[in-house]
């Protein structure tokens, strides 16, 4: 049996500070963290999705953690095919964009500049793979990114171009797990060693994921999105402002040992993030995993 470990996406969203569920006190980044820390083994790191890392900041992470602690990081948006704004890009790079103020996107960059940005991903990124605190690079692709040759193979390219950083991918268009075409991707990901996030999501939607329960390579990654009845909204506060209940999270307990008896670490991010909802449910599935560890 592998190792289970629980964590949130994020420790310094708004809402979270504004919850209670810091201590009074709690009142600068480091403190935060430390915090978490004592609680958690695990936390995704978000913000890279919305601006590339610094490894100045990747080096305060690792000296404001415990040995153990794990951090998962999101890729930035550019490389999993989001349009981004010229300003997301590091400062000496943002003449790539011409004089364009709207969105961008990665196939309209010069090759080198391409480039250059994950030559950076990569070297920020090295002060946790370096100290063993990087579990995995999470790249999750856009609703239009569907099922095809062409994006098989981008996902090739970016475990390629990530390395030696390890990674995982996340589907939000239904094409991949279609019963028709599960199986294929499955395979395809296994031959490529390329973990699969398992998702737990609301239904019904175009751009839903069932939850299928499968190991394409180690670790494995879950992620929970919470089960809003409206995850279409723009506002987040809306698609991620769904509190689990211990029923619900229980039902989850038995997938997640399959999972984990089949690698060496299993991954589990709640990512339900309104206020402390993430957190409560977090420290709620733990006690439960314990609880079916202690009964075995």
């Amino acid at each position: 049996m592998g190792e289970i470990l629980v964590g949130t996406a994020g420790w310094t969203d708004r809402g979270l500070l504004q919850s209670g569920w810091y201590p009074p006190g709690t009142d600068t980044p480091a403190r935060r963290l430390a915090h978490y820390a004592e609680r958690f083994p695990l936390v995704e790191v978000d913000s890279t999705y919305y601006h590339p890392p610094s490894e100045r900041t990747a080096e305060l992470w690792v000296r404001r953690t415990p040995g153990d602690f794990t951090f998962n990081v999101k890729a930035f948006r550019l490389f999993t095919r989001h349009p981004a704004k010229p300003s997301t890009l590091p400062r000496d790079l943002r003449w790539a964009a011409g004089s364009r103020r709207d969105n961008v996107s990665l196939d309209e960059l010069d090759p080198d500049v391409v480039e250059e940005l994950w030559r950076r991903f990569r070297t920020a990124l090295a002060p946790l793979y370096e100290a063993g605190k990087l579990g995995v690079v999470l790249f999750q692709f856009p609703p239009w990114f569907s099922s095809g040759p062409d994006n098989r193979r981008y996902l090739v390219e970016c475990r390629d171009r990530a390395a030696p950083l390890p990674v995982c991918v996340e589907f939000r268009n239904h094409t991949w797990m279609e019963e028709h075409e599960r199986e294929r991707t499955l395979d395809f990901l296994s031959q490529h060693r390329l973990p699969c996030v398992v998702v737990d999501s609301p239904r019904g939607h175009g751009n839903s994921i069932p939850p299928v329960i499968a190991s394409t390579a180690d670790p494995a990654v879950v992620r929970f999105h919470g089960r809003s009845t409206e995850w279409n909204s723009r506002i987040k506060e809306r698609r991620f402002g769904y509190k689990y209940s211990e029923e619900e999270l229980a039902a989850w307990v038995p997938a997640l040992r399959e999972l984990s008896a089949s690698v060496s670490t299993t991954y589990v991010v709640l990512n339900n993030c309104y206020r402390d909802y993430a957190h409560v449910n977090a420290a709620q599935l733990v006690e439960l995993l314990d609880g079916a560890g202690r009964e075995r």
